[in-house]
């Protein structure tokens, strides 16, 4: 069961039914794979076998002699005309750096080795199933992020400190200091890594599903060394994102070059478990964190420090420590991150990518705390609640977590929760009940937007900006709706095409922010062009009437705070990535909120059950409750996978993961979900961006790892600092 409380606020009141929901019941809506272009010929991927080598020999005889086969590409046939390109964190487009075809190494299990293009789909796999690869291995790969042969370096842009924290900690009359793990995970989105492409002239036309079509654009033009004018990218809708679609994969140049050499369109969709290696993941993690606190529960010291699995090929980590350093008031800090280079594919950005690892250590940790000193959990956090950020100083544009926190224990009934371990008890069954913080941060990026009111009454609005299912498409209809004093009805949206006006990548809980304040600027341009006040919404029709003109269009811009004049150029070559949260110069601005959870375990088998849930998050203007609920929801849902279900498997032996698929790769489902309460706490917070969005969209799954950790400890008094927590760990 599912319940949505929200708290009196106008704000909150909207609901609009989803703009897309029809074509999406109906089957009307066309996601990239399901379009049909003429001559389509199909490609599949063939992906090594070794995780650390060269190939010494390739055998295509068997697959040339399957019927229908048009072309194979390998590294012989590709190698340079894919160009090398630097990642996204060191400035580029694509989601990492190595080049599968670009030379005989081998650097990952999964690596694409060939692609076969035939006229049918069974024809390109049958033909990849016969390809025979020889292959010189160079020793045992290093896979685990704890394992031999990885190599860990200090991020020093990733240091936080404040304070003298060795001192602090020293003096602390209680201590906590404790390690945490967190696996590799896959966001498994239900529509597959596809690509469509196909050339008319110099043209190439891209039909794939992304986050970030400018991107896909531009980094594609550099790889293939094309202007970008020459390529346009759709994506009018995207079966399921949460990072893996972010931002440009090798496996695209790869699909427009076999579509160049054989003169066809050509589309490949990799299998579910390509799509373990296709795109980016979330990384495992560890952690140590070390609190020093007064007895009466006040935080002296905050130590925190996190490793991150990384490839050799790229350095990348997400580093959260920006925000839970932050998070509580202290005034002695010490953090840092650091990168773990092994033998895998480089991560990338999977739903509240560092914010998860990162609370479930921070979270649980002060669940340790509360024990060490009696306390409970909730006090303790308020005795630790701050408004300005301990590290720099800073005020908080809006700091609601203790009403959050308030909010939540009151629908949850924490009051009546003893604070001893194992007291509670319904038959066989161990009652643990246990809480955490949850946070994001507020971010936003450049924007613009084209809206158009013509005499009937009717507004287009027109954007690169992407439906991954969180609602875009309503919330720009029913901010245009609102801004110009027409019914919700009479907008029609135009997205996810890179010859409509660019935006910022869909992700970062940003798109929202982003959007809405350049939609808000276009409609405020139409209504001073018709001469109207600006606060004047209801006379729109009757101004465009007056004036004579039967169509008005603007173009809406909206500069992100923070962001410098000149990063406007950036919008238009596919690089507007977000900002904010602690990134700002001036202030520090987070989305906040509480997860409370209570846990059965069962006292003879262990097993675990997730009996309620109740998150309250404070998200500033809320557009649309409907669509917030929904991601605020799918967000706690995530979390009791994140917390019990969800692993990448790695065999040791060769970094394969040997769960790549749906059947072994775990996550919940109907049976795992009991009651899951979303309270949508009403806050103001006009700094953040003109529109008072903070997003919604990750902010759901932070903290419920660690309250679910913390409710099995409450019920059975073992804690557990590894995830996912499952049977075997309790027995």
């Amino acid at each position: 069961m599912t319940r949505n409380v929200t708290s009196p606020n106008a704000a909150l009141a909207t609901a609009a039914p989803r703009y897309e929901g029809r074509a999406k019941v109906t089957g009307a809506a066309r996601y990239p794979s399901d379009v049909r272009l003429a001559r389509t010929a199909h490609a599949c991927l063939h992906t090594s076998r070794i995780a650390l080598g060269t190939i010494a020999g390739l055998d295509l005889a068997a697959a040339w002699r399957v019927p229908g086969v048009i072309d194979i590409l390998t590294h012989e046939t590709v190698g340079d005309a894919v160009r090398q390109a630097p990642a996204i964190f060191a400035g580029g487009y694509l989601s990492d750096s190595f080049r599968p075809l670009g030379s005989p190494r081998i650097a990952y299990w999964g690596q694409p080795v060939a692609l076969v293009v035939a006229d049918t789909y069974e024809a390109a796999r049958e033909a990849a199933q016969k390809i025979v690869v020889s292959y010189r291995e160079q020793g045992a790969p290093g896979a685990a992020i704890d394992g031999p042969g990885v190599t860990a370096q200090a991020l020093t842009p990733m240091a936080v400190k404040a304070g003298d924290f060795d001192a602090a900690w020293a003096a602390a009359p209680v201590q906590v200091d404790a390690r945490y793990a967190t696996p590799a995970q896959h966001q498994n989105p239900i529509e597959l890594f596809a690509t469509q492409c196909v050339w008319e002239g110099e043209r190439l036309t891209v039909h794939e599903p992304s986050q970030y079509v400018n991107n896909v654009k531009f980094g594609l033009a550099g790889q293939l060394g094309i202007d970008p004018e020459h390529i346009r990218v759709v994506s009018t809708y995207v079966g399921g994102a949460f990072g893996a679609k972010g931002f440009l994969t090798q496996r695209t140049a790869l699909v427009a070059l076999a579509a160049r050499r054989t003169g066809r369109a050509v589309k490949l969709v990799a299998t579910r478990e390509q799509g373990f290696t296709v795109s980016g993941y979330r990384a495992e993690t560890r952690h140590r964190v070390r609190l020093g606190a007064t007895r009466d529960g006040r935080l002296q010291a905050l130590g925190l420090e996190g490793w991150e699995l990384t490839s050799r090929a790229d350095t990348l980590a997400m580093g959260a420590l920006s925000m839970t350093a932050r998070l509580y008031a202290c005034k002695n800090i010490a953090g840092q991150v650091n990168a773990v280079a092994a033998d895998r594919s480089t991560p990338g950005f999977m739903r509240a990518p560092g914010e998860m690892p990162y609370a479930f250590a921070l979270e649980t940790a002060l669940d340790e705390l509360s024990y060490a000193l009696g306390m409970d959990p909730v006090e303790l956090r308020r005795a630790n609640d701050t408004s300005i950020d301990p590290v720099g100083g800073l005020p908080y544009t809006s700091s609601s977590l203790m009403r959050c926190i308030d909010e939540g224990a009151r629908a949850f009934g924490w009051k009546d929760r003893p604070r001893q371990t194992g007291l509670l008890r319904d038959g066989d069954w161990l009652v643990g009940q246990g809480c955490a913080s949850a946070f994001y941060p507020a971010l936003a990026g450049n924007c613009s937007v084209r809206v158009r009111l013509d005499a009937n009454g009717r507004v287009h609005v027109a954007a690169a900006g992407h439906e991954l299912g969180q609602g875009m498409y309503t919330m720009m209809a029913q901010v245009a709706a609102d801004e110009l004093g027409v019914a919700f009805d009479r907008v029609t949206v135009t997205l996810g095409d890179t010859e409509l006006p660019p935006a910022v990548v869909s992700g970062g809980s940003s798109a929202t922010a982003s959007m809405a304040p350049a939609i808000m600027a276009a409609c405020a341009a139409i209504r001073k062009r018709l001469g109207m006040k600006d606060d004047d919404r209801a006379g729109v029709l009757a101004a465009l009437a007056r004036s004579g003109a039967g169509v008005v269009e603007e173009l809406g811009e909206s500069r992100a705070h923070g962001n410098a004049p000149e990063s406007m150029r950036d919008l238009y070559r596919g690089k507007a990535l977000p900002s904010g949260g602690a990134g700002l110069a001036d202030r520090v601005q987070f989305a906040l909120g509480a997860q409370f959870v209570e846990v059965r375990v069962h006292a003879l088998t262990r097993e675990i059950r997730v009996a309620r849930a109740v998150g309250a998050f404070a998200c500033g203007h809320i557009i649309n409750a409907r669509t917030a609920h929904g991601q605020l929801v799918g967000g706690m849902i995530w979390g009791i996978g994140s917390a019990l279900h969800e692993q990448s498997e790695v065999d040791a032996r060769n970094a394969s993961y040997i769960n790549a698929n749906l059947a072994d790769y775990l996550v919940p489902v109907n049976a795992d979900i009991a009651s899951v309460e979303a309270i949508m706490v009403a806050e103001e917070d006009r700094l953040v961006n003109s529109a008072g969005v903070k997003g919604v969209g990750e902010i759901g799954v932070v903290g419920m790892a660690a309250a679910i950790s913390n409710a099995v400890f409450h019920a059975t008094g073992r804690r557990l600092r590894s995830l996912p927590i499952r049977i075997e760990d309790l027995l």
